[in-house]
């Protein structure tokens, strides 16, 4: 049975997620990818997961390194997220992070940050899952986290 492909991003399209950066390194040079399918798997081993496409360059760059660490975004930082879809100009300009223990950059202005060591990564359909042990967590700044709904950054109001 075959689903219509446009039905089914607009179905998911009413899920919010959260907006996160995965980074790591590709040598010397930071790489990063924004991924909206960031969840926590296991507490015990600490896991945690996200989805990316097989032809994601930035993933693939890092990935060799073995390790990634997810820094979740703030509310108010839809245009530094941006910054990192834009092929004409560097993102990590005037951006402060540092490396965390795994040897991956940690953004200073994030809400927090989750530091792994690949544990796994599955084949699924068009794109990978991921799978993270955690070696460190981090609280950043006080901060709501940002929101993804309906093709568009939001907030999560209570």
């Amino acid at each position: 049975m075959s689903i219509d492909e446009d039905a089914y991003r607009q179905v998911m399209g009413r899920y919010p997620t959260g907006v996160t950066l995965v980074t790591g390194m590709d040598g010397e040079a930071p790489q990063a990818v924004v991924i909206g399918s960031f969840t926590s798997v296991s507490v015990d081993p600490p896991l945690v997961g996200f989805f990316t496409g097989h032809q994601a360059r930035s993933w693939n760059r890092m990935r060799p390194s073995g390790a990634f660490c997810v820094n979740v975004f703030a509310d108010d930082q839809a245009d530094l997220c941006g910054r990192f879809f834009m092929k004409d100009t560097d993102p990590w300009e005037g951006v402060e992070w540092e490396l965390t223990a795994t040897g991956s950059p940690r953004l200073l202005a994030c809400v927090a940050s989750i530091d792994c060591k690949i544990h796994e990564v599955i084949e699924a359909g068009d794109h990978l899952l991921v799978l993270g042990h955690v070696e460190e967590v981090a609280l950043g700044r006080e901060a709501s986290p940002m929101v993804f709904l309906g093709g568009s950054y939001g907030k999560f109001n209570q």
